[in-house]
């Protein structure tokens, strides 16, 4: 059931108009385990992709509820820039770049260098980098490989693990780090 205020306006419509203007504080790496669970009323996505030019600034959960139409326009924004192909982006992955985001205290966004991948596109990436998974993760929309100019891939990757919620990958010679919904695991250097 909503909640409608007299003008007709459900409550979750006027959370969202100032949605944008709330402040939420930054979690510690000791609590970023809590911000995963749903500690917090707001969840928020900012990302800049440097191959399309385009920018993202989405408050996709508010108080426990993902935002259907916020979470389809970061699947499309994370899409395969090659092929245009768009696949639904788990939401798993977008909480855990938004909480790492949150741990590192940041206003910037982040650089996606890459969000969903075809099997195309992956094996094509494949051919000329040992480093390229057959089966990643980016295929099934589960992973995302970022970077922030005011942050060292080692402090992003700091922030990544500490919330203890899939795969983070440090690629600290091509400056940035990976991020999955998978199993907890770490690598790199």
């Amino acid at each position: 059931m909503t909640d409608h205020l007299s003008s007709g306006i459900s409550r979750r419509g006027l959370l969202r108009a100032f949605a944008a203007t709330a402040v939420v504080a930054a979690p510690t790496f000791s609590n970023a385990a809590g911000f995963l669970r749903g500690a917090g009323d707001i969840r928020r996505v900012q990302m800049y992709s440097g191959r399309s030019g385009e920018r993202i600034d989405m408050i996709y959960w508010i108080e426990g509820d993902y935002i259907g139409e916020a979470v389809q326009e970061i699947s499309r924004f994370m899409r395969d820039w090659r092929t245009g192909d768009v696949i639904g982006i788990d939401t798993r992955t977008i909480d855990i770049i938004a909480a790492t985001h949150n741990l590192l205290d940041v206003n910037e966004a982040y650089t996606l260098l890459s969000g969903y991948r075809t099997a195309a596109t992956n094996a094509m990436l494949r051919e000329s980098s040992s480093r390229v998974a057959r089966n990643s993760l980016h295929i099934r929309g589960q992973a995302a490989d970022l970077r922030l100019a005011g942050r060292s891939v080692s402090q992003i990757y700091s922030a990544a693990t500490s919330c203890r919620a899939g795969g983070v990958g440090k690629y600290s010679g091509s400056n940035f780090v990976h991020m999955d919904c998978g199993d907890i695991r770490t690598w790199g250097a």
